[in-house]
């Protein structure tokens, strides 16, 4: 049934339709004339020839507007050409098109939000790491600091403890670095191989004791340029290191018109008292306190050797001080020492 309607009463939408439809019965036509010329080429297996639309009948503008409702034809079968927006396959081709736009994006996002996740994972991870290493030395920090405090308060009378004497086979403070497999713990390779039973039985039955506390007794030791300030623990051993800055039992002491007063400190382990030991520079003053006066002493010299060279602890016939700590940094596999001489 054809629509009686006005051409002033059609929306656009209808009008650009009725334009395409005219425009495909025009092309229809002509296929048709061509066919009966001879011109066209018949395939193998001709398409069906869709069925004709129902005319849509424009009346002249004067023609009083009557809106009878639009009559829509049954649609024909799915026709090659041409084809509408609005054709119900056509609408169902590009929902599932834009469905799977939609699924493609979506599925490209999570990935991406799963990459970002993961990189904020791993960078959290290694922020937690650096966190519990800087609370570990700061726990190993508040530990030295409140030894020495009650080594203050205990001074002079410090209780002796055991150790292990080792000044004749290699210099004090040997380690292994902190970042190997086990930690930082006593370095016995630097002792000849022969010789590690009696390093064993000096670690489980300690024979050698510290001498007592006297008026002469090195107690404190303070380096300005390292912003240095340190109680003096008797002992180079393991043990001793452990509590801070060690002096060798070699009968030496800062009051002495003769002798070597040797003090040993670790740099990257149990407070890393020395780790900067190697920014001393000759002129470079420091000084060791007793129980009566303090003692004054300038760098005079340093030099990185070998464990077993412990002839840098010899004595000496002015009076001097040695700095031992281990080198390289977190390597530890030879010692810095500094040579300083006292200034009276």
């Amino acid at each position: 049934m054809r629509d009686k309607r006005p051409v002033d009463e059609l929306s656009v939408e209808e009008l650009e339709r009725i334009l395409a439809i005219r425009k495909r019965e025009e092309r229809q036509a002509k296929l048709q004339r061509m066919k009966r010329a001879g011109r066209l080429v018949e395939p193998e297996s001709p398409p069906p020839v869709p069925p004709s639309l129902p005319e849509i009948k424009l009346p002249p503008a004067a023609t009083p507007a009557a809106s009878p409702p639009v009559v829509a034809s049954t649609p024909a079968k799915r026709q090659a050409a041409p084809h509408f927006e609005d054709d119900p396959d056509i609408a169902r081709d590009l929902k599932q098109q834009d469905k799977d736009r939609f699924w493609k994006v979506f599925v490209n996002q999570s990935l991406l939000l799963v990459e970002i996740a993961a990189v904020i994972g791993l960078v959290f991870l290694g922020y937690n790491l650096l966190l519990a290493i800087g609370a570990l030395e700061k726990e190993t920090a508040t530990a030295q600091a409140l030894a020495d405090e009650q080594r203050r308060a205990g001074i002079p009378t410090l209780e002796p403890t055991p150790q292990i004497q080792l000044a004749s086979l290699v210099l004090p403070g040997g380690h292994t670095p902190p970042t190997a497999p086990n930690g930082g713990q006593f370095n016995y390779n630097e002792i000849p191989e022969g010789l590690h039973y009696l390093v064993e039985s000096q670690l489980i039955r300690p024979v050698i004791a510290k001498p007592p506390v006297t008026e002469q007794t090195a107690l404190q030791i303070s380096i300005p340029r390292l912003e240095i300030d340190a109680t003096i623990v008797q002992g180079t051993d393991w043990e001793s290191l452990k509590a801070g800055v060690g002096q060798l039992l070699n009968g030496a002491s800062p009051s002495d018109e003769n002798g070597n007063i040797v003090l040993a400190a670790h740099n990257d382990i149990y407070g890393s008292i020395f780790r900067y030991l190697e920014l001393l520079e000759v002129g470079d003053e420091f000084t060791i306190r007793t129980q009566s006066r303090y003692y004054t002493y300038r760098v005079t010299g340093r030099e990185i050797v070998e464990p077993d060279a412990v002839q840098v602890m010899s004595h000496t016939d002015g009076p001097t001080a040695t700095l031992i700590t281990c080198h390289p940094y977190q390597v530890d596999t030879q010692r810095l020492v500094v040579f300083a001489a006292r200034v009276d």
